[in-house]
C-alpha cells in the first residue's frame, strides 16, 4: 500500500478506539498509518451517544459461550468414531483428543497476543493487513483479501449450510417418527431443506435484530449443549463405577503405528476444535478485550478439551470400539443403551448444540465482510450497520443467502472437506504474521507476549496439515480448492488495486441503505 492508502485504511477502521464502558485509548499515531501504542488503561475517555458504531456488548461469559459454542457442534455427538478408527485403540484415541486440545490452546494463546496487539475485529483478515499490507502496494494486501474472499464466500456459508442440514435431520426425524410418517427420498430431501432454511432464517433474524439477543441465544444454547454433555459424562462415570471397564482396559493395544494413520487421526480431531479463533473476529465488540480475550480462551479451551476426553471415555464404557466406529450417531446409540425412555434427550441435545453453533458462526461471519468493506476490500454497504440496532445487517444477510444456496445440492460436505486444509493455511500465515510483527512492531506495547516457540510450533504443525493430506493422497479436488482461492485475484486486481467502480453500485448502495436502514459507521 502507498502511504496515503495506508492512511485512509487506518482512518476508516479506527472505530474500536471508542467505547462507553471499556474504552480503548486512541494512539497518537492513529490516522497516520500506525496502530500506535496499545494500553489497557482507560485514562482517556471518549464517549458520544450520537456516534454510529457497534458497541462493546460481549462480556466474559458470552465470550466463553461463543468459543465453546462454536467449537462444540454435532461432531462429538455423531461421528467421534472416525478418530477412534484411525487411532486403532482407545488409549491412543484419548491421547490424541488431548493433544488436539493442547495444539488448539497453543494457537489460541498466540492469537491472544496478536488480538491484544491489534484490538480490531476481523481476525486473520486484519492481522494480515497490518502485518503485510504496507510491504508492497500490490502484493501486500493480497493475503488479507484472499482470506476474506475464501471465508466470506466459501467457508462460513458452507459451514452454516452443513450445520443447518444437521439441525434439520435431527429435528425432523423424531417429529416424523412421532406422527408415524415415512416420506420417500425426494420428500425427505424437501423437508430437510425446508427445516434447514427455517433454521437459517431464525438465526438471521436474531443476529440482525440485536447483538444482545444473539449473545443471549448463544449463552442459552451453549449451556444446553454442556448440559447434554454432562448427562453423557455422568452416565459414563456411573457405568464406570459399576465396573464397565473392559473397553478401556484394551488400552493402547492395536494402536496405529504408521505416521500417516496417526496424522490422519490428528487431523480429524482438530476439526472438532475448529472455532477457537472466533473471538478474534469480534474484538471491537468485546468488553475489556485485554482481559476478557485471553481469559475467555483460557477458560474455553481446557473446558472443551476435558469435555471431549470425558465424553469419549463415557462412550467407551458402554459401547464397544467397533460399535463406535460403525455408528452414524454415537451419542444416540449411547442414549438408547443408558437412558432408555429418556434417550430422546440426546437428539434434542444435538439439535440445540447445532443451532447454537450455527448462531455463533453467523455472529462472527457478519464481522469479517463488515471489516473488509470498511477497509475497502468489499463493497462499502457491507461496512454499514443498522442505525438503531447497530448490527451489520448486510453482511449477515449475505452469509445467510449464500448458506441457503449451499443447502440446495445433495451433498456438499464431501467437497467442503477438500477446502478444509485452507484453514490450516491461514493459521500458518497468522503465526508468520505474529513473528513478523515481533520485528516490525517491536516497540508496540503488548499486553500479552507468548514465548516465540509457541507460534513456531503452531506454524510448523499447520504447515504440515496443509502439505500432509495432499502429499499422502493427492486428488484433483485439492486443485479445485486452490483454484477457487486464486480466483479471488480476478476481483482483487480491478476492484481493490485499481479501485474500478462497478456501474450502478452507488445507486444499489443507496437502495440498500433505505431498505435495510443502514449507514456508515462513525469515522474518527
Amino acid at each position: 500500500m502507498s502511504t496515503s492508502e495506508s492512511d485512509s485504511v487506518r482512518q476508516r477502521s479506527s472505530q474500536e478506539d471508542t467505547n462507553d464502558n471499556h474504552p480503548l485509548p486512541p494512539s497518537k499515531e492513529e490516522g497516520r498509518g500506525s496502530i500506535g501504542s496499545i494500553k489497557s488503561s482507560s485514562d482517556r475517555l471518549h464517549s458520544n451517544k450520537d456516534e454510529l458504531q457497534m458497541n462493546r456488548r460481549v462480556g466474559l461469559f458470552s465470550g466463553v459461550a461463543l468459543v465453546v459454542g462454536t467449537m462444540i457442534g454435532s461432531g462429538i455427538f455423531v461421528s467421534p468414531g472416525n478418530l477412534l478408527g484411525n487411532a486403532g485403540s482407545p488409549g491412543l484415541c484419548l491421547v490424541l483428543w488431548a493433544v488436539c486440545g493442547l495444539y488448539s490452546l497453543l494457537g489460541a494463546i498466540s492469537y491472544c497476543e496478536i488480538g491484544t496487539l491489534i484490538p480490531k475485529s476481523g481476525g486473520e483478515y486484519i492481522y494480515f493487513l497490518e502485518a503485510f499490507g504496507h510491504t508492497h502496494k500490490f502484493f501486500g494486501p493480497i493475503l488479507a483479501f484472499i482470506f476474506a474472499w475464501t471465508v466470506v464466500f466459501l467457508l462460513k456459508p458452507s459451514s452454516l449450510a452443513i450445520l443447518s442440514l444437521s439441525f434439520a435431520k435431527y429435528l425432523s426425524s423424531p417429529i416424523l417418527t412421532a406422527i408415524n410418517f415415512c416420506p420417500d427420498t425426494y420428500l425427505s430431501y424437501v423437508i430437510n431443506r425446508l427445516f434447514a432454511a427455517l433454521c437459517i432464517g431464525i438465526i438471521t433474524f436474531i443476529n440482525c435484530y440485536s447483538v444482545t439477543a444473539a449473545t443471549r441465544v448463544q449463552n442459552i444454547f451453549t449451556v444446553a449443549k454442556l448440559t447434554a454433555i454432562a448427562i453423557i459424562i455422568g452416565g459414563g462415570l456411573y457405568y464406570l463405577g459399576l465396573g464397565y471397564t473392559e473397553n478401556l482396559e484394551i488400552g493402547f493395544e492395536g494402536s496405529a503405528t504408521s505416521f500417516g494413520q496417526i496424522a490422519t487421526a490428528f487431523y480429524g480431531g482438530l476439526w472438532a476444535y475448529d472455532g477457537w479463533n472466533n473471538l478474534n473476529f469480534i474484538t471491537e465488540e468485546l468488553q475489556n478485550p485485554y482481559r476478557n480475550l485471553p481469559l475467555a480462551i483460557i477458560i474455553a479451551l481446557p473446558l472443551t478439551t476435558v469435555c471431549y476426553v470425558l465424553i469419549n471415555v463415557s462412550y467407551l464404557t458402554v459401547l464397544t470400539q467397533q460399535e463406535i466406529i460403525s455408528s452414524n450417531a454415537v451419542a444416540v446409540d449411547w442414549g438408547i443403551e443408558v437412558l432408555g425412555a429418556a434417550s430422546f434427550l440426546i437428539p434434542l441435545g444435538v439439535v440445540m448444540s447445532v443451532f447454537g453453533t450455527a448462531n455463533g458462526s453467523m455472529f462472527t461471519a457478519g464481522r469479517i465482510s463488515h471489516v473488509a468493506g470498511r477497509e475497502g476490500h468489499a463493497p462499502d454497504f457491507l461496512s454499514y450497520i443498522h442505525i438503531e440496532k447497530k448490527t451489520p445487517v448486510a453482511p449477515i444477510l449475505l452469509n445467510s443467502l449464500l448458506g441457503i444456496l449451499m443447502i440446495i445440492p445433495g451433498d456438499i460436505a464431501t467437497l467442503i472437506d477438500f477446502f478444509g486444509f485452507t484453514s490450516s493455511i491461514f493459521y500458518c500465515a497468522a503465526m508468520v504474521a505474529l513473528i513478523v510483527m515481533r520485528f516490525t512492531k517491536k516497540n508496540e506495547h503488548r499486553p500479552i507476549k507468548v514465548p516465540i516457540i509457541i507460534p513456531v510450533i503452531v506454524m510448523v504443525v499447520s504447515a504440515y496439515l496443509v502439505i500432509g493430506p495432499i502429499a499422502a493422497a493427492p486428488q484433483v479436488q485439492y486443485f479445485y480448492a486452490l483454484l477457487f482461492i486464486l480466483a479471488g485475484l480476478i476481483f482483487y486486481v480491478p476492484f481493490v488495486y485499481y479501485k474500478t467502480q462497478v456501474p450502478g453500485m452507488k445507486s444499489f448502495t443507496i437502495v440498500c441503505q433505505k431498505a435495510l436502514q443502514i449507514a456508515p459507521t462513525t469515522v474518527h
